[in-house]
C-alpha cells in the first residue's frame, strides 16, 4: 500500500528518530543558506526543509543537495498547488510540507511516492489529514495550539503522528516533544539565534 509506505520508510524514519526538521524560509543570497545549513548539518540536525515560496527555491534545494550529498534529508515547504508541488519533486525533494490540507494534492503527493506532511490545525483537519494519506501531519500555527493539544490528541487519536510548526523556539521545543510529537519544525527561532545559541538548541534536541 502507497500511504503504508511513505509511513515506513527510510525518510519518516529518519524524521522519527532526529526529530528536528529545520525551517529554511527566503534564506538569501544563496551562499548564507548553504553556509547557515552546513553550520547545522555540523552541529548535528538533519532534515532541511527549504520553503517554496521564493523563485529561487527549486535551485537552492538543488544546491544543497550537491553541497551536503544524500545523508541530510532537504525537503520542499510551502507547497500549495500542484505546479510547485512538481518543481519540488523534480528539484529531487525527500519529502513535502504544506501548511493546510489540500486533500487533492496530498494524494498527488502520496501518488508519486512523495512523503508529505500538510497542516492542519483542529481534531477534525487532523484526523481528516491523516486518512488521506499523510506520512505525518503538521500542527500549524503551533504556538496557537500548544503541547497540551498534542498530549491531548494522543488520547482519542494515538496513531497520528504531529509534527508541530510555527512558533516553535528553545522554549517550548522540548515540551512539544515530551507530548508525544513525532518531531517538531523550527525556522525563525533558528535564524534569528547566534551560532552559539543554534548550536546549542539542536544539540538539544537533534537525534544522530
Amino acid at each position: 500500500m502507497i500511504v503504508e509506505g511513505l509511513r515506513t520508510g527510510a525518510v519518516p524514519e529518519q524524521i522519527r528518530r532526529r526529530r528536528l526538521i529545520v525551517v529554511l524560509r527566503r534564506v538569501e543570497p544563496r551562499a548564507r543558506l548553504v553556509a547557515l545549513v552546513k553550520e547545522l548539518a555540523e552541529a548535528g540536525a538533519g532534515i532541511f526543509e527549504v520553503t517554496f515560496d521564493a523563485p529561487s527555491a527549486a535551485d537552492d534545494l538543488r544546491a544543497l543537495r550537491d553541497e551536503l550529498g544524500p545523508e541530510v534529508l532537504i525537503g520542499a515547504g510551502t507547497l500549495l498547488d500542484d505546479q510547485v508541488l512538481r518543481q519540488a519533486i523534480d528539484a529531487g525533494a525527500d519529502f513535502g510540507v504544506s501548511p493546510v490540507l489540500d486533500v487533492a494534492l496530498l494524494q498527488r503527493a502520496t501518488e508519486a511516492q512523495l512523503p508529505f506532511i500538510p497542516g492542519a490545525f483542529s481534531p477534525t483537519e487532523i484526523r481528516a489529514a491523516w486518512f488521506a494519506g499523510a506520512t505525518f501531519v503538521k500542527l500549524f500555527p503551533a504556538s496557537a495550539a500548544g503541547p497540551q493539544m498534542v498530549r491531548e490528541l494522543r488520547g482519542p487519536l494515538p496513531e497520528i503522528e504531529i509534527v508541530p510548526t510555527g512558533g516553535i523556539d528553545a522554549s517550548n521545543a522540548g515540551a512539544f516533544l515530551d507530548a508525544g510529537a513525532a518531531a517538531v519544525g523550527i525556522g525563525s527561532a533558528l535564524l534569528r539565534a547566534s551560532t552559539v545559541e543554534r548550536r546549542d538548541l539542536v544539540a538539544r534536541l537533534a537525534r544522530p
